[in-house]
């Protein structure tokens, strides 16, 4: 049985330790929050721990705070990494920030993957991106898969493009939220009520992305094939582009990846 780790149990840190709890190996956590920190362990049935403990006993050690917190946890774990004996591998989920900054942040050389996930993972259906440095083992690897099989897909991605996949990834659900409920309202204004609009819409969300990713058909045949001539779905389609909701998707996915490299910069 392995030791996983949780430095920060919020809402992306609480949600992969209890993916990551629904597995055999030792939850550890820690959090400033020492009421949230007790919650959390209780519901999961993990370890309370501190900061120090998850970074000298932990086998994977994962760092759920923000890119702007992210120096001021670390400082005061340099010595214990340093002092370390047994192999481990840090992993950091901290916006922007490159594997080369997280090295420099906790002082030392050491194993370090970089992930992003997105907050389906709620629901065991995340999109979590990793990559990592190259003193990160095959077994180091396996193990963040194991501890993750239930918080959906991972998938590595080289660095350089991180940030990019994170503006549609980590930032897209947020994006597709708002979709949701556009879509819930327009049902509402045709007569729907808001419970059953929102049923429909986000089933229908569900639907449409299984059949991007399990059919490996391209997006504009499959909206051309839901288009019969003349029909009602056309209309709306042509709405949507005379309104220019490509362009709108676009710009709102570029303003997240220059942003997510700003933060990286801080």
């Amino acid at each position: 049985m392995s030791k996983i780790g949780f430095i920060g149990c919020g809402n992306m840190g609480g949600t992969l330790a209890k993916a990551a709890a629904k597995t055999d190996h030792a939850v550890y956590l820690s959090d400033y929050d020492q009421n949230k920190l007790n919650t959390v362990a209780k519901e999961l049935n993990a370890h309370a721990s501190t900061n120090e403990e998850i970074v000298s006993t932990c086998d994977l050690i994962f760092l759920g705070v923000k890119p702007q917190v992210l120096a001021s946890v670390l400082e005061p774990l340099k010595g214990v990494l340093k002092n370390r004996k047994e192999h481990s591998a840090l992993v950091s989920m901290a916006a922007g920030m490159t594997l080369e900054t997280v090295a420099e942040l906790a002082g030392g050389e050491y194993p370090i993957i970089r992930i992003m996930p997105n907050t389906p993972a709620a629901v065991e259906s995340g999109m979590i991106l990793y990559c990592k440095n190259g003193l990160v083992t095959d077994g180091d690897v396996a193990l963040l898969l194991d501890s993750m099989q239930f918080a959906g897909v991972c998938d590595f991605i080289d660095e350089g493009l991180f940030d990019a996949a994170t503006a549609v990834s980590g930032c897209g659900p947020a994006f597709c939220y708002m979709f949701v409920e556009a879509l819930a309202d327009g049902g509402v204004k045709a007569g729907l009520s808001k419970e059953t609009s929102l049923k429909l819409a986000a089933q229908t969300l569900i639907g449409a992305g299984k059949m991007v990713r399990d059919t490996g058909i391209d997006p504009e045949t499959l909206k051309v094939n839901v288009c019969s001539p003349g029909g009602s779905t056309i209309e709306g389609v042509k709405s949507l582009e005379a309104d220019d909701l490509n362009g709108i998707v676009r710009k709102a996915v570029n303003a997240s990846f220059k942003r997510t490299q700003e933060l990286g910069k801080k």
